[in-house]
């Protein structure tokens, strides 16, 4: 059974970038007869004010998208992320490193404009004695200094997206070994993703183009925990008059609930659905937009002809 999800961080209220993408998601998980969840991804949470995760689910309800099932929040998940880190190191796929960001900064130099892969210092070099790992209970941030990096494989990673089509990435030359738990005592957001998407059962993740880059790292992951990999579909942005990608960094507003219809409309544009009719009801307009969205994205290309 079909069952995706739409994962804010509640750093700030919702914006039209982010509408799209919940409108999206929630659009083909309707067309597919499936699920829909919401994950708030707080788990960075000194970045998330209180109570900006209830204006969140307030935010999206008001627009009709309401989760299918209970709502998970990733600041409640600590202990599942201490234990993925666990088999990661039980396998020997992981492992700590104490390269600071500035060290990496001078290794690279300001000049250089192309990918700024880990240069695997500390795997070449293990740190001894081997740092011990997070508490399995894992509900305590301790920053330790100590970050631990996942061995990324040699091979380039291929998957197809189904809106951009066949995609590569050779994640070792690209990013080379990446972090899944931060010197902060803070878990990454690769590693808590791909538990979550798994512990919640997803099987279609819809989201935003921007997001597309993650997607070798997080099947790098899923295939050393041992997890299926998704099908993924990444959708088209909102920029600013800047010709910046909208988004709370450079001072996108709040969404306006008062008129869901309209707020959507500005969505489905985006999304090249077609406009609400004039006087269409919330109800009514989104399940328009589920047809359309069948159509062109869950169909069969003969059932459309």
């Amino acid at each position: 059974m079909y069952r995706g999800r739409f994962a804010p961080s509640p750093t700030g209220p919702l914006h039209a970038g982010s509408v799209v993408a919940a409108l999206a998601s929630w659009l083909d998980a309707r067309a597919h007869h499936g699920r829909w969840l919401i994950r708030i991804e707080d788990v960075d949470l000194p970045r998330c004010p209180p109570g900006m995760a209830e204006l969140v689910l307030q935010q999206l309800a008001a627009l009709g998208l309401v989760s299918d099932e209970a709502v998970m929040h990733q600041s409640q998940r600590l202990p599942a992320y201490a234990q993925a880190l666990g088999q990661l190191d039980a396998q020997a796929s992981v492992y700590a490193c104490t390269c600071s960001r500035r060290r990496l900064e001078l290794h690279w130099g300001s000049e250089h404009m192309g990918p700024r892969p880990y240069p695997g210092w500390c795997r070449l070099h293990p740190i001894t004695p081997k740092p011990a790992l997070p508490s399995p209970g894992g509900g305590d941030i301790q920053a330790d200094g100590v970050a631990w990096r996942l061995r990324v494989p040699a091979q380039p990673i291929a998957w197809v997206d189904r809106r951009l089509g066949a995609q590569t990435q050779a994640v070792d030359l690209e990013v080379g070994d990446f972090v899944v738990r931060r010197s902060d005592g803070l878990w990454a957001y690769q590693l808590a993703v791909v538990c979550d998407d798994a512990a919640q059962g997803i099987t279609h993740v819809v989201r935003g183009e921007d997001l597309a880059d993650n997607t070798a790292r997080q099947i790098v992951l899923q295939d050393a925990l041992g997890l299926s990999t998704p099908a993924y579909w990444h959708g088209p942005l909102v920029w600013a008059e800047d010709g910046h990608k909208l988004s709370k960094q450079t001072g996108a507003q709040a969404i306006d609930t008062a008129d869901a219809v309209q707020t959507l409309n500005a969505a489905a544009r985006v999304l090249s659905l077609p406009e609400a009719a004039s006087g269409a009801s919330l109800g009514d307009a989104l399940a328009a937009w589920v047809a359309a969205w069948r159509h062109r994205w869950v169909l069969p290309p003969l059932a459309k002809a």
